[in-house]
């Protein structure tokens, strides 16, 4: 079954350019160029993966991204960002706003390409590991894809869920930054290790009683991230 991409971008000629090269790849994709007419897209279709211009008319893509990655329906669906804004601020905030990953402008098709597929391949993988991980409260499911935390639900992209397993199923390890993209992230060439640092916060403000004092993902200073081994 081909996946099916949407393309959010109020340039006419890019949503053409990124439709035309898409399709050519075996993807299928529909196109919006404002965020409402998007948001009403995603609500109304089931799409794989969202590729989101930051600057648009009306709901600007920070904000459309906010929403599809705080609705329970829609949290799960990868966004890769697209954008004019090359700043490191932007790319951060892009990524602590729920992108799965993040593209400037002007930027090669071939490079784009690679990261939708390198996205969408992390979406579908099942994670290595045993089925049910169990840490103090918090019940994560390998066949499922799904976190409990005291028999509460939690929301996590599929980036954040692959990372927090990755974890946890090694307790008492610590990883450095390039530990966890060569096990997250895998072959994806374009990933910066600052990824791994906004991703983690994300996770703890997920997880966490208090992010700022994290119970289940630690800090080794200057070396990496671990779980404790004792949970």
């Amino acid at each position: 079954m081909k996946a099916k991409i949407l393309i959010v971008d109020d340039e006419q000629d890019i949503l053409q350019l990124l439709s035309y090269n898409l399709e050519k790849e075996g993807f299928d994709t529909a196109c919006s160029s404002n965020g409402e007419d998007a948001l009403k897209l995603v609500r109304r279709d089931a799409f794989d993966l969202v590729v989101l211009d930051l600057m648009l008319p009306g709901i600007q893509g920070m904000e459309l991204c906010r929403i599809l990655k705080s609705s329970g329906e829609t949290s799960s669906l990868p966004v890769i960002m697209l954008t004019a804004k090359n700043d490191e601020l932007d790319k951060v905030l892009g990524l602590e706003m729920g992108a799965d990953d993040y593209i400037t402008k002007p930027f090669s098709t071939r490079e784009l390409l690679a990261r939708v597929k390198a996205v969408l391949r992390r979406t579908r993988a099942r994670p290595a590991g045993d089925r049910i991980v169990k840490l103090a409260g918090l019940e994560i499911n390998a066949d499922t894809y799904q976190v409990k935390k005291r028999g509460t639900p939690i929301e996590l992209s599929a980036t954040e869920f692959n990372l927090l397993l990755y974890l946890a199923s090694n307790k008492g390890r610590v990883f450095s930054r390039d530990m966890l993209l060569d096990a997250v992230w895998k072959d994806e060439a374009y990933v910066e290790p600052r990824t791994v640092d906004v991703h983690i916060r994300r996770l703890r403000a997920q997880i966490e009683d208090d992010p700022s004092h994290p119970f289940y993902i630690r800090t080794r200073r200057g070396i990496g991230y671990y779980v404790d081994g004792d949970l």
